[in-house]
This record gives structure tokens, sequence and C-alpha cells, in this order.
């Protein structure tokens, strides 16, 4: 039996073909046992309200685009921060994105909470960096 490298993962992602490169990639790689995934900000933080009851079942990594319509990945980011886990500033928060937009690096660095930044998909050389 494969040992993983974490227990549970989030993407937020609202695009179906990177969610679903991104989980084979995870999976494949025994980086995560368990792959949950959102498709949008608000469905996200309402996910991780429902699993707060269960810290066991909380991600210990969340993958998160920075462009989605509605709410950005960045939207995500303070609502994380708000959200009543005693814990969660363990959680590794990785940012993704298709865009080379310069801008969006600059941003990040806003976040102390962003444990690293890198372009989609995910690929196996990304996650033993993690």
């Amino acid at each position: 039996m494969s040992s993983y490298k974490y227990k549970n993962v989030l993407l937020v992602d609202d695009n179906h073909i990177d969610n679903a490169i991104n989980e084979k990639v995870i999976s494949s790689t025994f980086f995560a046992e368990k792959v949950y995934i959102q498709q949008s900000c608000e469905d996200a933080i309402k996910f991780l309200k429902q699993l707060s009851a269960n810290p066991e079942q909380l991600p210990q990594v969340i993958f998160v685009d920075i462009k989605m319509p509605v709410k950005t990945g960045f939207d995500f980011l303070v609502e994380f921060q708000q959200l009543p886990f005693y814990h969660k500033n363990e959680v590794k928060i990785v940012m993704l994105s298709s865009s080379l937009d310069p801008t969006d690096h600059k941003k990040i660095d806003e976040f102390n909470n962003v444990s690293d930044f890198y372009g989609k998909p995910l690929t196996a050389d990304t996650l033993k960096g993690i």
C-alpha cells in the first residue's frame, strides 16, 4: 500500500478540464488520498464551513485558480482568512493560473497565507516542490 503525502486536498477551479487533469496528477503521484473539487469560490467556502465540524476531513493543501467568474482566487483568500478554523494557518494555499500577468504575482505577495504560485495544469514535478 502506497503512502500519501497528504490526506486531503481541495481544488478550487471553474475549469472542468483543469480539474480533471489536476485530480489525475494528484492521484497518480500519491500526493493526496482524497481530492475534493469545488468549481467556485463561493462553493469552496461553503464546503470548508461544512467540513469544519470534522477537522480531520479538512484539506491540508488548497489549490486555487486566480481567474474565475464572479469571485476570484484573491476573493477566496480574503474569505478563507475569515473562516473560524483554529488551524487554518497550517493549510498550504497554492495559487494556480494560466496567466502570466505580473500584477497577479504582486498581488499574491500581499497574502501571507499563500505558500506557492504555479502555472496550470499541475505536474508531478510541481507537486514534488509542495
